[in-house]
């Protein structure tokens, strides 16, 4: 509690400058996250101010997200830059159900965002990111990007590459591109419920292929091929969602053999891979053969809706760029010159560094709470895949009337067989804190007897 502020050096009311030399201070490692601050009284009378000054500048930096205050306890420094949700459904206090990536305080977002969009105006206005802009992003803006990501897709060049607005659109179109109803797409035997949404509306059929704790199996695959003779495979082979397996090198060498074989497509879908960068797409095996989606949402932020696909060739690249004009024009041009100033400078990678820390440090917090019951997860993931106990399917329904939501095994089934598990997103609780409470009512809704059931 020994932060003294400096503020003579800094102009405008005293009460801003406080919250100003804060955020200096936490952007500089002086002040660290969970830190404890000073009283209002203590820091008034280290500063030589009126109370009333103090009081004013913590409540601006409440409102600003950097500090928060604990009941009994004090004000310290926030964990995170999320603001606690105000349209939660009732009865719903914490929510684990969306895959979200967390907001840890190193991560600078709000900062970030300022600080990115005042370099475009500098450099072009931002009036000039508010109009028509070509579908799939200009040649630069392609540019920057397939330059970024061909230190995981080397094959990665702005002329085989679109930026659409989010991965769900990607695969909507892509499922409209490749299959007509009726058709059959593989998939894992537990997907991604995006894919199913689109399928349905699509009228594609989606057949479910076994799988293991490691994934897809490859020998399943190669009999699901030979039968249906699908238009496409989608899979999630790098922390699948909801399972959080991740295909070893010689099994995705095995499904990309598979798929050449099958003379079929590859959906890949790698919403998670720049968190595991130690993973290898598919898509480097059967590039002519890969439609490779890459998103901002799960290592950035959702609401950006910045996403980049790398197709097969340049004739898919410009089908794809006429499919995206035909259903929704272009992704929105202020928030893809954001990400673009990003990548460029090196911050997209800094944030997302931050984030994976983040999510690291969650899932060893998981890891000590959840001893004792059967789950599968990775260290960089922002979710887990928890095995409920026997004879306790309604598990999701009594978290749910405690308060802690997550998302049951159903909501990932393709065919039908409903999985006695849950999804548990990590990454959605606001910070460590809250996911603590939210685990410590998970761990006791797990030990309830299967016999204390609400009557109805």
């Amino acid at each position: 509690m020994d932060w003294t502020p400096t503020i003579s050096e800094l102009s405008g009311p005293r009460y801003q400058r406080i919250v100003e030399a804060m955020e200096a201070d936490i952007a500089a490692g002086r002040l660290v996250r969970g830190q404890q601050l000073p009283t209002q009284r203590a820091l008034a009378k280290a500063l030589g101010i009126d109370l009333t000054t103090v009081t004013r500048a913590y409540t601006e930096a409440r409102r600003r997200g950097i500090m928060e205050a604990r009941v009994g306890q004090g004000s310290f420094v926030s964990e995170t830059s999320a603001r606690r949700a105000v349209d939660l459904p009732h009865p719903v206090a914490i929510d684990l159900s969306m895959n979200v990536p967390p907001q840890p305080l190193e991560a600078q977002l709000d900062e970030r965002i300022i600080a990115g969009m005042e370099a475009i105006r500098a450099q072009s206005g931002l009036t000039a990111h508010l109009n028509y802009q070509p579908p799939g992003g200009s040649a630069h803006e392609r540019e920057v990007a397939a330059r970024w990501m061909r230190a995981r897709v080397p094959h990665a060049h702005a002329d085989r590459l679109v930026i659409f607005p989010g991965a769900q659109t990607i695969l909507f179109n892509l499922l409209a591109h490749l299959a007509r109803p009726g058709d059959i797409v593989l998939t894992e035997a537990l997907t991604f419920p995006g894919i199913r949404a689109a399928a349905a509306r699509l009228g594609v059929k989606l057949v479910s292929v076994a799988m293991d704790d490691g994934g897809i199996l490859p020998d399943a695959l190669a009999k699901a091929c030979r039968t249906h003779k699908p238009k496409a495979v989608y899979l999630i082979p790098t922390l699948h969602n909801p399972t959080t397996a991740t295909l070893l090198p010689e099994r995705r060498s095995a499904i990309a053999k598979i798929i050449n074989d099958a003379d079929t497509i590859l959906i890949e879908d790698d919403a998670y891979g720049l968190l595991d960068r130690s993973a290898s797409p598919i898509a480097n095996l059967i590039p002519e053969r890969t439609y490779l989606a890459t998103t901002l949402s799960k290592c950035i932020a959702p609401a950006l809706r910045v996403a980049y696909l790398v197709t097969p060739d340049s004739s898919s690249q410009r089908e794809m760029r006429n499919s995206l004009q035909a259903t929704v024009q272009m992704p929105a041009p202020l928030m893809v010159a954001l990400v673009t100033h990003w990548i460029e400078t090196g911050i997209a990678d800094r944030i997302i560094t931050a984030i994976r820390s983040e999510a690291i440090g969650r899932q060893q917090l998981a890891q000590r709470a959840l001893k004792g019951f059967e789950f599968q997860a990775k260290p960089a993931a922002h979710h887990l895949w928890l095995r409920l106990p026997e004879g306790r399917a309604d598990v999701a329904a009594h978290l749910l009337r405690n308060g802690l939501a997550v998302v049951a095994g159903e909501a990932f089934t393709v065919d039908g067989t409903l999985p006695h598990a849950a999804r548990v997103s990590l990454g959605a609780a606001r910070n460590r804190p809250e996911l603590t409470e939210a685990l410590r009512i998970l761990v006791s809704a797990l030990h309830r007897p299967a016999d204390t059931r609400q009557i109805v």
